[in-house]
């Protein structure tokens, strides 16, 4: 069976990109036959809007006549161009889609299963000899504004989103028994796809690219195989003994030589085969 994931798509801020004709959708269809992509999972950040991004993943589902698996990113959840405030809304009609892995482990066979989640950022990268908590908290960095803080509003500290989600993972890896599991998340869950410090910037930025305390379930779930992630806008794949972990981000246009998307796509995609 092979697998494809990839994540960080952007698909509205990176329309302009899109030749005549072309979509997303069509472009990425044509790449999963190309490969001969079995399954698709995508590790968030489709779009900046929650229909926008459901619309994307049932028209390339459809399409490309296989199944897609998807944890949202935090541009998912923004509330920039809709009415929801309350981002809990935005999450449970994510959580209702078959495409959701939250709270809904896939099995693939006695021998593998997938298990994910978004994630949320828990500060953990970040450098707390020079930052407080309280000012992460302000996602203010001189002039720039993380703008989670205007987009999303979960009614809870980040730690505390951090953690359910950590609770909620944890709670669905011990659902899939003693099975291989390919991990997915939104956010960075290993220190070597942060920013390494010190940083001018990063000393502060890396407190929302991760969640350093999710690193825990490595130690505890040695059947995570592969863990995949987004958010970082990297694209990297690192081995560790016998398990890889990896970041296929499209990202940002602006990061882009080529600026042809169907090139950036192919480019971007990830495979792997299960035995």
């Amino acid at each position: 069976m092979r697998i494809g994931t990839i994540s960080d798509l952007h698909i509205d801020r990176n329309s302009q990109y899109l030749n005549h004709g072309e979509s997303f959708e069509i472009s990425l269809s044509a790449l999963i036959q190309e490969k001969d992509i079995d399954l698709l999972l995508i590790a968030g950040d489709v779009s900046n809007h929650y229909l926008e991004t459901d619309a994307f993943l049932k028209k390339t589902s459809e399409q490309s006549g296989i199944p897609i698996l998807f944890v949202p990113g935090n541009h998912d959840y923004w509330a920039k161009d809709h009415g929801i405030k309350d981002t809990a809304e935005v999450d449970a009609y994510f959580k209702k889609q078959e495409y959701s892995l939250v709270n809904r482990p896939y099995i693939i066979n006695d021998k593998w299963a997938i298990v994910g989640t978004p994630g949320w950022y828990d500060y953990g990268y970040a450098n707390h000899e020079m930052y407080t908590k309280e000012k992460f908290e302000k996602k203010q960095y001189s002039f720039a504004t993380w703008n989670d803080k205007h987009y999303v509003d979960w009614g809870m500290t980040d730690q505390e989103v951090s953690q359910r989600m950590l609770e909620q993972l944890t709670s669905d890896l011990k659902k899939v028994g003693q099975r291989q599991v390919i991990l997915m998340t939104h956010v960075a869950t290993h220190p070597e796809f942060v920013i390494p410090l010190p940083h001018r910037v990063y000393d502060y930025a890396n407190a929302f690219l991760g969640a350093k305390s999710y690193e825990q379930l490595y130690k505890q779930f040695p059947c995570i195989t592969y863990s995949i992630m987004g958010h970082v806008h990297l694209r990297k794949i690192l081995q560790e003994k016998d398990r890889t972990y990896l970041t296929a981000c499209l990202g940002n246009f602006r990061h882009w030589k080529n600026k042809e998307i169907h090139t950036q796509l192919s480019k971007s995609l990830l495979t792997f085969d299960l035995t």
